[in-house]
């Protein structure tokens, strides 16, 4: 099925065409809702209010950009709703308390992507939020400030202690190896 037939049969409630629809995106958009979330049952939770929305919404799709595109705002939107019903995004670490965070032995030298979000993962949701938001949904500081309901300073404060912390993880499970190397991954955020 072509993306305008699955439009065309969830705006007439076909469900063939609901379940072609969740088939083709749960698997990405489950990805995107994992790095806001605290546990999978967690992102679990975030994709299927997600998804709920964007069938209730499915009139709203204006093909202007693309459906997966229009399906991963409402997503992100999804997880930062609930993010901030429970409250959870106002918590706060200081830098000092990252060397704190409890690593687990035995990690290969071998940086995989798989590594990077389980250390994303061990932010502070207020960190780890604004960092997915910045440099992998490319929201400006603007946006997040007004999505989260912060300051666009605040925003950019939590970015940058984001970062420190997020080196610090990465050096304290050994994926990077000194702080004062610049590696491509630090780079691109």
């Amino acid at each position: 099925m072509t993306d305008d037939l699955i439009l065309a049969g969830c705006l007439r409630n076909d469900p063939v065409a609901q379940r072609e629809l969740y088939n083709r995106f749960s698997p990405k958009m489950l990805t995107v809702c994992y790095r806001f979330a605290q546990s999978r049952e967690d992102a679990e939770d975030m994709l299927q209010e997600g998804f709920i929305k964007v069938f209730t919404q499915m009139h709203t799709f204006q093909n202007k950009g693309s459906f997966e595109g229009w399906i991963r705002r409402i997503i992100v939107h999804t997880c930062i709703n609930v993010l901030k019903r429970n409250k959870r995004f106002n918590e706060s670490v200081d830098l000092e308390l990252a060397e704190e965070t409890h690593t687990r032995e035995n990690i290969p030298s071998i940086m995989q992507a798989k590594q990077v979000v389980e250390c994303i993962r061990l932010l502070p949701v207020g960190y780890r939020t604004v960092l997915n938001l910045y440099a992998i949904e490319g929201y400006s500081h603007k946006e997040i400030g007004d999505m989260l309901d912060i300051g666009e300073s605040t925003s950019r404060s939590q970015y940058t202690r984001a970062k420190a912390m997020l080196e610090q993880v990465l050096i304290r499970k050994r994926i990077i190896e000194k702080p004062e190397l610049k590696t491509e991954l630090l780079a691109a955020f």
